[in-house]
C-alpha cells in the first residue's frame, strides 16, 4: 500500500488516498475522526474502503461508477493497520470507544474477505474499546454474508461490541429503488433479519435515513414493519457531494438549521423509536471526510 494522498486535520478528521496495487484502479481512500469536543481517548472513529470503487451508484455518493473488484482481507487490514500505527504502534489502543466502520469505498456485503477481518481484528489488536460497523443497503443475493455475519457478532462482539446499520433513505419503494438502483432487501426482509441478528446487550440495529427533499419519510410505515425495542432512527443531512449537486438532490435537513429535523425526530419518538440527529462538524465537508469519495 502506497500513500498517494492525504488532506484534514489531526483535530478534526483526515482523509487518505492510497494505491493498493501500483494500478490507478487500485486507489483507494480512508479517514479517520475524532468527535470534539470529545477527547481522542473517548472516541476515535476509522472508516476504511472494501471494494474498488462500487458498482451500486447511490445518487448522493461519490464512490459508484467505476467497480474494479474487491479488496483482500490483507489490503482491508493494511488501512486499519496504517491508522493504528500513526497512534498505536505496539496495537494497544486504549480508546474509550474505538469504531471501524466498513463504509468508504464500497458496500460492505458484497466483499466476503470483511468477513475475514472481522474475525483478525480481535487477535489483532488490543482493543477493549473496539467496536466494528458495518454499514449496508442489503442486497439482494448476499443472504451468506449477512448469515455468517450473526455468527461472528456472536463469537467476538456481543453485549452492544458491534453495530448494524441499514441504509433506508425513504419509505416510497419507488424512490428507494431510484436513490438505490439495485435489487435489495425490502423492509420485511431486513426487519426479519434484525429479529434473529438482535441480541439482549447489543447496540440496536440502525436505520439510516439521509433526508431528501421529495422523498418521503413516514414513521408510521417504520413502525409497522420494525420493532423499537431492536430498531433506532438516525436521520442526516445529505452531504455536498459531486453526486447530489449532479442529481440536484436537497437536503431536507438543513445542517446550519438542525431544527427543520424537529417535526420528523417528534413524529418518530411518537413511535417509540429512539432517534437521532447526526450532523457532523461541517468543516468535515471541506475535508472531505463525511461522505462520498475524496479521490473524485
Amino acid at each position: 500500500m502506497k500513500i498517494v494522498g492525504e488532506y484534514g486535520r489531526e483535530d478534526l478528521a483526515k482523509v487518505y488516498v492510497s494505491m493498493m496495487r501500483n494500478d490507478k484502479k487500485s486507489l483507494v481512500e480512508f479517514a479517520e475522526s475524532c468527535q470534539p469536543p470529545l477527547p481522542f481517548e473517548k472516541k476515535w472513529v476509522i472508516i476504511v474502503s472494501t471494494l474498488f470503487g462500487c458498482p451500486v451508484k447511490c445518487k448522493m455518493c461519490d464512490a459508484g461508477g467505476s467497480f474494479y473488484g474487491r479488496l483482500t482481507s490483507d489490503e482491508i487490514l493494511q488501512q486499519i493497520d496504517y491508522l493504528v500505527g500513526r497512534h498505536f504502534p505496539e496495537h494497544k489502543i486504549p480508546v474509550e470507544k474505538f469504531k471501524i466502520q466498513f463504509a468508504r469505498m464500497g458496500e460492505p456485503a458484497f466483499n466476503p474477505n470483511v468477513l475475514d477481518v472481522l474475525e483478525k481484528l480481535p487477535e489483532t489488536y488490543d482493543a477493549p474499546g473496539l467496536i466494528p460497523c458495518i454499514s449496508t443497503i442489503a442486497p439482494a443475493g448476499t443472504e451468506k454474508f449477512f448469515e455468517k455475519l450473526i455468527q461472528i457478532k456472536k463469537k467476538f462482539y456481543r453485549n452492544g461490541h458491534f453495530q448494524l446499520q441499514f441504509s433506508i433513505h425513504t419509505t416510497d419503494i419507488e424512490k428507494r429503488n431510484e436513490i438505490i438502483p439495485v435489487k435489495k432487501w425490502g423492509f420485511e426482509e431486513i426487519a426479519e433479519y434484525g429479529e434473529r441478528f438482535f441480541e439482549h446487550g447489543d447496540r440496536k440495529i440502525t436505520l439510516n435515513f439521509a433526508c431528501v427533499q421529495g422523498y418521503e419519510i413516514k414513521p408510521d410505515i417504520i413502525r409497522k414493519h420494525f420493532h423499537p425495542e431492536k430498531f433506532l432512527i438516525k436521520l442526516t443531512p445529505l452531504n455536498p457531494t459531486n453526486n447530489v449537486n449532479k442529481n440536484e438532490l436537497v437536503s431536507f435537513i438543513d445542517p446550519y438549521e438542525p431544527e427543520t429535523a424537529s417535526g420528523l425526530i417528534e413524529s418518530f419518538r411518537s413511535y417509540g423509536f429512539d432517534t437521532i440527529l447526526s450532523i457532523g462538524e461541517l468543516e468535515e465537508n471541506n475535508i472531505g471526510s463525511n461522505c462520498g469519495q475524496f479521490i473524485s
